[in-house]
């Protein structure tokens, strides 16, 4: 018995945390696009190693725009 007397009110301010951590998640955006927000990091990465080749092709080879 001691240890339902212990067990609740945990169980209560786990519930109320779980409910706070749901409205924070919700206030904040994080589920407005669940589709497209995985992709997006991707196409970040691609898109970011696209212009850092871009950026080395033209310091490595600045006499082609020269001729």
């Amino acid at each position: 018995m001691q240890s339902i007397y212990f067990l609740i009110p945990i169980s209560l301010v786990l519930f109320v945390c779980a409910i706070f951590a749901i409205y924070y998640a919700i206030k904040s955006r994080q589920f407005d696009d669940l589709d497209n927000e995985s992709q997006r990091i991707i196409l970040d990465d691609r898109q970011f190693r696209r212009e850092q080749l871009q950026k080395n092709d033209e310091t490595s080879n600045p006499s082609k725009d020269n001729n």
